[in-house]
């Protein structure tokens, strides 16, 4: 399925290459370098490239690019979800990463990468799993490996791997049993000028923190289960049971993990917690302009926005940008034409302000139209899409049915003690 797998920099640097069954040249990769020429941004870059004996499949993250060669048609998406893997790995294994930590980590990133790819295919990709298979790196143990020659691979297998759970190791024991969910959710809407919602999408996902001993088995309800499709589920997840109930029933692994991915279109009745007046003045005199921007919290949402951020693309005619922000700072990028406000939080009662000149290009013609204004906000306490948990049972060795469950649905998430 994969035969090369190549990791490359911004700057088109191939500085780590895994190959399994037959070595793949590195001049493969002129392909996707040409296409990251003609590309204005790394995301415009085609996740797959059909060359004369290859396919090429990429995905772009972390400042890097991770390129799989294929002599034969494979299922890209399969690809894809298998390279955020990886990089989910890396991250939990490393804190981050980027191409300085992959080179500090060479050995075991090589001892990962044999492990999660068996002769091509994916084989094991949960990451309590690997953790048992290679022991996270840290000083004491590069110190002892580097005196003694060793390696962080496990010398026995791991006990999950020979069950029908491969997800969950066995004998997992915790004095305090507690699983906490996270249901997050991303709303992708368009607004026109008066502030009319022209299309609107949520993108959600339960991740979930499960600490609990044995091998408990839980069933997962909701009041509303469908108001969502094109679901996506964890292996752990019973689909037939899905399928014929609505109802998620599962034997979580251990620790950290996404037990769904879900979409909910149509969200055109979901009220936007956020307006934002403007008054952008560029098609007015040559060689300046007024700007005049301002966001504020509607009332009725009763909630606080956090990590407000602003983007805006402006026109090639624009030189500079003299702004005065009430709350928060601004830059402007004067290469790529863009400008940024980073507004932080917006507390109950203000209404944040950015106003000031834009130096236009002397003798350049007038946009014809003003740029649209780009918005990420942050709100928490609020499930978006309506979506509430009806209740959660557990069963297992030591676990019992019960309904003492705290649910804290309004707040997009809820806990589990025994």
């Amino acid at each position: 399925m994969i035969h090369s797998v190549f990791i490359i920099n911004k700057t088109g640097d191939v500085f780590m290459e895994k190959h399994w069954k037959s070595v793949v040249p590195r001049s493969v990769c002129d392909y996707f370098f040409d296409a990251q020429r003609k590309s204005t941004t790394p995301d415009d870059i085609p996740p797959v490239i059909a060359t004369p004996h290859h396919y090429l499949i990429s995905i772009y993250r972390c400042s890097l690019f991770f390129v799989a060669v294929s002599l034969t048609e494979v299922p890209p998406l399969f690809v894809i979800e298998f390279f955020h893997r990886v990089v989910d790995t890396f991250e939990d294994y490393f804190g981050e990463c980027n191409e300085t930590i992959i080179k500090e980590n060479y050995v075991v990133v090589y001892e990962l990468l044999d492990e999660m790819l068996d002769n091509g295919f994916p084989l094991a990709t949960e990451s309590n799993i690997l953790k048992e298979l290679i022991k996270p790196p840290n000083i004491l143990r590069t110190l002892k490996n580097t005196i003694t020659g060793d390696s962080n691979m496990s010398s026995t297998l791991p006990m999950g791997q020979l069950s029908n759970i491969p997800w969950r190791r066995q004998g997992v024991k915790y004095t305090n049993n507690e699983a906490y969910f996270d249901v997050i959710e991303e709303v992708d809407a368009i607004l026109d000028k008066s502030g009319g919602i022209v299309n609107a999408e949520i993108q959600g996902r339960i991740e979930c923190c499960v600490k609990l001993s044995g091998m408990p088995d839980l069933t997962l309800s909701f009041v509303n289960p469908r108001l969502v499709d094109d679901v996506s589920f964890h292996p752990c997840v019973r689909y037939r049971r899905w399928e014929s109930e609505k109802v998620l029933s599962f034997i979580p692994p251990d620790g950290n993990f996404i037990l769904m991915t879900y979409h909910v279109g149509g969200m055109n009745a979901f009220p936007i917690p956020v307006y934002v007046r403007h008054h952008i003045g560029l098609r007015g005199e040559p060689g300046g302009a007024r700007l005049d921007i301002t966001i504020g919290p509607k009332q009725t949402m009763g909630r606080l926005l956090e990590d407000v951020k602003l983007e805006m693309p402006m026109p090639k005619a624009v030189l500079n940008c003299m702004l005065t922000p009430s709350q928060g700072r601004y830059s402007f990028d004067p290469v790529k034409k863009v400008l940024f406000w980073d507004v932080g939080r917006i507390e109950a009662g203000s209404v944040p302000n950015i106003r000031g000149t834009v130096s236009l290009q002397s003798g350049a013609p007038a946009p014809k139209s003003n740029p649209s204004i780009n918005l990420q906000f942050t709100l928490t306490q609020l499930a978006a899409s309506g979506l509430r948990v009806n209740r959660l049972d557990m069963y297992g060795e030591r676990y019992k049915p019960f309904k003492g469950v705290k649910y804290i649905t309004k707040a997009g998430y809820f806990q589990v003690r025994t």
